[in-house]
């Protein structure tokens, strides 16, 4: 039995300008220095600010996700020295809890702007948009979606090891050469690096501008050391092994997550929050070499939401986009129709589609790929929790449409 309470290893003051925070960052580069040392083996408590560094308020309009900064994103937490742990070696990041801070016991969900981030779906839903969610415990609810209450699974939406100076040079030259083979487009397909508000900590101003000039962008997840999967299942219980690049690891953690559906769709579309997580943390010796290891990998805890057999209406998608244009065995098309499949049947029931949109994001949706085999057509599915709303959505009930209100918009 422990004698005292576990350690932690930073806590964070929500008060304070997250840019200018010793123990938060804002990119990835092995230069940055750690903010503290945890010891192999030792279990800590690490607090984190919503991935926004605090710009999205509790209000009833969207003009701060319309106004959000994305340059400023993601502030992690961190990086720690992990003792023992060298390059070729596995952190192991046993999540041993995750929660709200208890002095913000709310969270958002939001459409960015096309022009600002946008989302899966954005050349449909183009404005920005924003719901409110509640904690009530284990559950949670939102004034801007009325008639849906769900327990969340929380998670982090970022863990990962800094890269080393060559980890980080294939980043840059990989993503560098996609921004130029796809300079036709008129979307934003990666992001270079960017000293704008880039913050590093703790370091000087000589490394600041260094990882302003070479300092990969926390937006994307990347084989080499996870960062932003968003995977909903990392929730309490879980186990990830992460490749490790440097000495001492330099591990960081945030874009703390109440709820999220499979795909995230909305971009910003988990219950976004500040919180707390509980991780144990060891090193496998020569993990890499061990387990061949390319990317990471995880083992799911065993904390999930429960709704049971045929306790999911399921929609399917295939590679036909929504003018008719047949694509080959395009799964990114076949899951844009899916998830429209989905607000089309919901928005029966007096649902605006922006509050759908909203809901697929964050609600724990299950999504799966069917089929990729079946030329010409990808088969994407989507189950949606019929037991997350307080009335009858199954397809034999009857359809009362009803006064489900409005997520917040941007003032004009």
């Amino acid at each position: 039995m422990p004698k005292t309470g576990l350690r932690y290893a930073t806590k964070v003051d929500l008060t304070k300008d997250a840019g200018k925070e010793p123990y938060l960052h804002n990119r990835w580069h092995p230069d940055i220095p750690a903010c503290g040392t945890i010891k192999n083996g030792e279990t800590v408590k690490i607090e984190c600010v919503d991935w926004t560094g605090g710009q999205i308020g509790n209000n009833d309009s969207a003009d701060d996700v319309r106004d959000v900064d994305l340059t400023r994103v993601h502030y992690l937490t961190g990086p720690f020295e992990i003792e023992t742990a060298e390059p070729g070696d596995v952190l192991v990041v046993d999540i041993q809890d995750v929660q709200p801070l208890e002095d913000q016991p709310w969270g958002f969900t939001g459409v960015f702007a096309k022009e600002n981030g946008g989302g899966f779906l954005d050349e449909l839903y183009p404005k920005p948009a924003k719901a409110i969610w509640d904690f009530e415990g284990i559950n949670c609810s939102s004034r801007h979606i009325p008639g849906v209450r769900f327990a969340g699974l929380i998670h982090p939406g970022i863990l990962g090891c800094a890269p080393s100076p060559e980890v980080l040079k294939i980043w840059n030259e990989r993503e560098g050469q996609l921004i130029q083979e796809c300079s036709h487009m008129t979307r934003e397909v990666a992001l270079p690096p960017n000293p704008t508000n880039v913050h590093v900590g703790t370091g000087d101003d000589e490394i600041k501008e260094k990882v302003g000039r070479e300092g990969a962008r926390t937006i994307p997840g990347r084989p080499e050391h996870g960062g932003n999967c968003d995977i909903k299942n990392l929730s309490r219980g879980s186990k990830v092994y992460l490749p490790v690049h440097v000495p001492g690891a330099k591990f960081s953690v945030g874009d703390l997550h109440f709820s999220q559906g499979d795909g995230e769709i909305s971009f910003c579309g988990a219950i976004e929050m500040a919180g707390c997580i509980t991780i144990k943390f060891s090193v496998m010796k020569g993990g890499m070499r061990h387990l061949a290891m390319k990317s990471p990998i995880y083992i799911p805890g065993p904390v999930e939401p429960q709704f049971g057999p045929g306790r999911y209406i399921y929609f399917e998608g295939f590679s036909v986009d929504e003018h008719g244009k047949q694509h080959y065995l395009d799964t990114t098309v076949a899951y844009r129709q899916t998830s429209l499949r989905v607000i089309e049947y919901l928005r029966r029931y007096g649902y605006d589609d922006y509050q759908i949109y909203l809901l697929l994001s964050c609600a724990p949706i299950q999504g799966h790929v069917a089929g990729i085999v079946d030329i010409p057509n990808s088969c994407t599915t989507m189950g949606l929790p019929i037991d997350i709303f307080d009335f009858d959505i199954r397809p034999e009930a009857p359809t009362d449409k009803r006064d489900l209100g409005s997520c917040a918009f941007a003032s004009s």
